[in-house]
């Protein structure tokens, strides 16, 4: 059976245009790569076999993690029930990976809350919700040749922050990294630096990123960032009970339009 999903399909007739002459250059580029580009959930072994091959070769050219025979990075953060990973394919090959936490009081756990539990703990028990990514992880061949392929991954952590209501999206980020968050997703530190768990030789700092920025700035910047609920939906949102999860998920970035 064929599994995959197209969300442009449920689109209504009110639809956002392509990329107009006005925009920039690089955007173009981005949703270029995005008509080629397929998310798709990991539910099988197989994928997560690829996706830790994938997160163990980025992570060996940066020295980040110990050699290994399985060739592979995971933990158990992977198989929690809050976990979301996905694999970014384009033209149908593997070019990166990341996972999400969706992290409340009910569901407390997560890479970042782990390290920085001190900080976060108690706004978790004020009632306040996290989107937490972490593994971010691309085929380095790949990015030299598509260098928006962290545009196109980190979209995620965006669309995570809208389909669960969660106000602030933080991560454990180096400081050789985080030019890249402030700039697109005006994240900013708020905590010290410490050692990034279940890696070697690396410190980081606790961002967060305030999704109304992400609304009102990062969206006027970079469109393509946008989606719909019904990607939305199709990403993160658990199947009626006897249905199977959709495991591809097709951009809608192109043909979203916020009403008036």
């Amino acid at each position: 059976m064929d599994l995959r999903v197209n969300a442009y399909r449920e689109q209504s007739s009110d639809q956002g245009s392509a990329p107009t002459e006005e925009m920039s250059s690089f955007a173009r580029h981005v949703y270029a790569l995005l008509e080629r580009t397929e998310y798709r959930r990991c539910e099988s072994g197989e994928d997560f076999e690829n996706i830790y091959r994938l997160r163990y070769n980025s992570y060996r050219m940066n020295s980040l993690v110990p050699e290994s025979a399985s060739r592979m990075v995971h933990d158990h953060f992977d198989e929690l029930p809050n976990c979301h990973t996905f694999g970014i394919y384009v033209d149908d090959r593997l070019v990166s990976t990341l996972r999400l936490h969706n992290v409340s009081a009910e569901m407390p756990m997560s890479p970042a809350l782990s390290v920085y539990q001190d900080l976060l703990t108690p706004r978790l028990a004020a009632g306040e919700v996290f989107i937490d990514p972490s593994r971010f992880a691309v085929d380095v061949e790949w990015s030299r040749v598509y260098p928006p392929i962290p545009y196109i991954t980190l979209r995620l952590a965006g669309m995570a922050c809208f389909h669960f209501n969660a106000p602030f999206c933080i991560s454990m980020i180096r400081e050789d990294h985080a030019a890249f968050y402030k700039r697109i997703y005006r994240a900013r530190a708020i905590g010290d630096a410490r050692p990034y768990g279940g890696v070697i030789n690396c410190f980081a700092l606790l961002y967060q990123a305030d999704v109304l920025a992400i609304k009102n700035e990062t969206y006027a910047r970079f469109p393509f960032f946008k989606s719909t609920p019904m990607e939305q939906r199709l990403m993160f949102g658990k199947p009626p009970k006897g249905e199977l999860a959709p495991l591809t998920i097709l951009p809608t970035a192109k043909y979203y339009r916020e009403a008036a």
